[in-house]
C-alpha cells in the first residue's frame, strides 16, 4: 500500500500533554478539595470540550464551574509550555522530516480548539509541517465519530485508503475505523483494550518506529 496523506491526533501523540494536563488539573481540583484521580482524568481523553463538561457536571453536579476550573489550567499550561517549552514525544521531528522527504501529505485531527492547536504547534516549531489542520470546533461531532478524519482527508484531497491515522486514544481510534482509515496506535496512558484491538493496524512504541511501518 502506499501512502499518501498521514494524520496525526496531537495531545498525547505527539506532545507529553496529557498527563502534563492530568497534573496541572489535579493540582487545581485537589486545591478545591474534589475527590479527583487518573481513572476520572482518563475518561476526559480524546473527546471535546463540551463532552468533558458534562461529564464532569454529572460527576460533581451541575455546581461544579467548569468553566472557571478549565481557565485556570488553561492559564497554568500555557505558563509551563512558555518557561519550560511543549514535551515533545520521541521520533516527532523524525517523522515529521520522512513524511516531508517522501512527500506525504500531513494533516491534523485534533479535539483542541484551532487557536490552542495552532499555539501548541508553534510554540512546539512543527506547526509548518501540517498541510491541513482540522480541529474540534471545526466539526459538529466529535471523537469516536469519524467526521474530523473524514474532513482531513477531505482537506488534503486523499481517500481514507490511501491515508493512515496515528491515535493514542480508545475514541480516536475508533474515529479511524468508522472512517475506514488504517489506525496507528502510539500508547501514551491507555493501552489498547480487548474491544479496539480489532480496530488498529499497527501497534507503535514511539513516533519513530511509525517510519518502519509506513515505508
Amino acid at each position: 500500500m502506499k501512502i499518501k496523506g498521514v494524520i496525526f491526533d496531537m495531545d498525547g501523540l505527539m506532545f507529553d500533554t496529557e498527563l502534563l494536563t492530568f497534573k496541572i488539573w489535579n493540582e487545581i481540583l485537589t486545591e478545591k478539595g474534589y475527590d479527583y484521580s487518573f481513572e476520572i482524568y482518563k475518561q476526559t481523553i480524546g473527546i471535546r470540550t463540551v463532552e468533558v463538561k458534562k461529564y464532569y457536571a454529572d460527576l460533581y453536579g451541575e455546581s461544579f464551574n467548569y468553566d472557571e476550573i478549565y481557565k485556570e489550567a488553561i492559564e497554568r499550561f500555557w505558563k509551563y509550555t512558555e518557561t519550560k517549552g511543549v514535551p515533545i514525544k520521541e521520533g516527532l521531528f523524525e517523522l515529521l522530516d520522512f513524511l516531508k522527504e517522501q512527500k506525504i501529505k500531513i494533516a491534523l485531527a485534533t479535539s483542541t480548539t484551532t487557536k490552542s492547536a495552532r499555539e501548541i504547534l508553534r510554540r512546539a516549531n512543527v506547526l509548518e509541517y501540517f498541510d491541513k489542520l482540522v480541529c474540534g470546533d471545526m466539526v459538529t461531532n466529535g471523537k469516536p465519530h469519524p467526521e474530523i478524519f473524514l474532513k482531513a482527508v477531505k482537506e488534503l484531497e486523499l481517500k481514507a485508503e490511501d491515508c493512515v491515522g496515528l491515535e493514542d486514544s480508545i475514541n480516536g481510534i475508533k474515529s479511524l475505523y468508522s472512517a475506514n482509515i488504517k489506525a496507528i496506535m502510539v500508547p501514551d496512558l491507555i493501552e489498547p483494550t480487548d474491544e479496539i484491538k480489532p480496530m488498529i493496524y499497527k501497534v507503535s512504541k514511539n513516533l519513530k518506529e511509525v517510519i518502519e511501518l509506513i515505508d
